[in-house]
């Protein structure tokens, strides 16, 4: 199944504002009960228990849909921030406090009307992360990576590594015929047009695993790790040589 580049309506803020606000429901219901959230908070804590983040700080990284997060070691991530992404948020928070990790949230968007105010937030670029070297935790995306072309997301990972201290986190749909009917399937489910619109454009424009695997690997990471989740989501996490102070 080839990769084709479909506009996604919400994207372009296209629509009517209950239409709108219908289409972030439904991704609010399909992060929570179809792999996202968990997806994400899986990875997060893996990163936490390799690097023991939880008995260093209690803080943690992550990040929701359309932009990278970011953790530093006052606990802070960068997000990007609409109803959306405060939900899922949210719900990481609940999940990591559940096992001992605290997750203190900041939104960033290249956007400032996409930041909600319900966090911190930074309006800047993901592909130029405002911070020092070193100086987060954790970077990460989740449904951010299959909106950027291959280089893209060799060079958001390579920012990523670059500002974080431990790694940096993905987590993105995975391109398959049989996904591609789960979402049209959904149609039965979604309130809005704009969802039934863009839930098959996120999958034909989402990458299988070889391909996020081909396109990291010119990425200077110490290590690179690929799992499959629920439903077909893909998680993958770039690790960084711990930082020696």
């Amino acid at each position: 199944m080839k990769r084709v580049v479909v506009p996604e309506l919400l994207d372009s803020d296209t629509g009517t504002a209950r239409e709108v606000e219908d289409s972030l429901k439904d991704l609010r219901m399909i992060n929570r009960w179809f792999g996202g959230a968990k997806a994400m908070s899986d990875l997060l804590y893996q990163v936490a228990v390799q690097r023991r983040l939880g008995e260093a700080m209690e803080t943690l990284a992550w990040r929701d849909p359309d932009t990278p997060l970011v953790s530093n070691a006052s606990g802070k991530v960068v997000t990007t921030g609409d109803d959306v992404r405060s939900a899922l948020i949210g719900l990481a928070r609940k999940s990591l406090a559940r096992k001992g990790i605290r997750l203190e949230p900041m939104l960033l968007d290249r956007a400032a009307t996409h930041l909600n105010g319900h966090f911190p937030s930074v309006c800047s670029d993901a592909l130029a992360l405002p911070f020092r070297d070193n100086g987060l935790d954790i970077v990460g995306c989740s449904l951010f990576a299959h909106h950027l072309e291959p280089q893209e997301i060799a060079k958001f990972a390579a920012e990523g590594l670059r500002v974080a201290r431990h790694a940096v986190v993905i987590s993105d749909l995975i391109r398959n015929r049989l996904h591609l009917a789960l979402a049209y399937a959904g149609w039965l489910l979604y309130r809005s047009r704009l969802t039934r619109h863009d839930g098959p454009a996120s999958v034909r424009r989402a990458y299988t695993v070889a391909e996020m695997k081909d396109i990291l690997k010119s990425v200077e990471a110490s290590a690179i790790e690929v799992r499959h989740f629920y439903l077909f989501r893909m998680g993958v996490v770039l690790w960084k040589n711990p930082i020696t102070t």
